[in-house]
C-alpha cells in the first residue's frame, strides 16, 4: 500500500537503463529538473492586440552525481568514451520500494572532478563528482 507520507532523500539507486544495474551507491543526486520557458508573440491581423504565449522546448539541467571513490571501472570506461547512455535515478521507501523514478536520456559526462586530497590525518572520505548533461529528463 503507498503511503501517504513524503519519501526521506537518503534511500535512492542509480543505474544504467540497458541492464537495469546499479553503477554504484552514490551519496547524492542533484538537477533532477527540467524547464519549458514561454515566448510571447502576436499575430498580425489580431486587431484586438492579445499578446498569446508559446510554449519553447523543454530544457533540462546538468545532473550532478556525487560519491565516495570506489574501484569503478564499469563508469571509468563509460566516461573514457563520452557515449550517449540512459540512466535512472529511483527514490525507494523504507522498505526498499520504488517511489518514483527520473530517467535520464542521452545522458553524457559533461565534467568530472576527482577528490581533494590532503594529508592531515583525518577520516574524511576521498569524494568524487560527476557532471551529466541530458537530452530530457522523464519523471514516472
Amino acid at each position: 500500500m503507498p503511503s501517504s507520507y513524503p519519501s526521506g532523500t537518503f534511500q535512492f539507486q542509480v543505474s544504467w537503463t540497458h541492464t537495469g544495474a546499479a553503477i554504484g551507491g552514490f551519496s547524492e543526486v542533484t538537477g533532477l529538473d527540467a524547464e519549458t520557458t514561454a515566448t510571447d508573440y502576436r499575430e498580425g491581423a489580431d486587431d484586438a492586440k492579445h499578446v498569446g504565449i508559446s510554449p519553447r522546448p523543454r530544457k533540462s539541467t546538468s545532473v550532478i552525481l556525487k560519491r565516495g571513490v570506489v574501484a569503478s571501472g564499469q563508469l571509468s570506461a563509460w566516461i573514457q568514451q563520452a557515449a550517449r547512455r540512459d540512466f535512472v535515478v529511483t527514490l525507494r521507501d523504507e522498505k526498499g520500494a520504488p517511489v518514483r523514478r527520473w530517467i535520464l536520456r542521452g545522458a553524457r559526462p559533461q565534467k568530472w572532478t576527482g577528490p581533494s586530497l590532503a594529508a592531515k590525518g583525518g577520516g574524511d572520505v576521498a569524494m568524487e563528482e560527476l557532471v551529466l548533461s541530458s537530452e530530457g529528463i522523464e519523471l514516472e
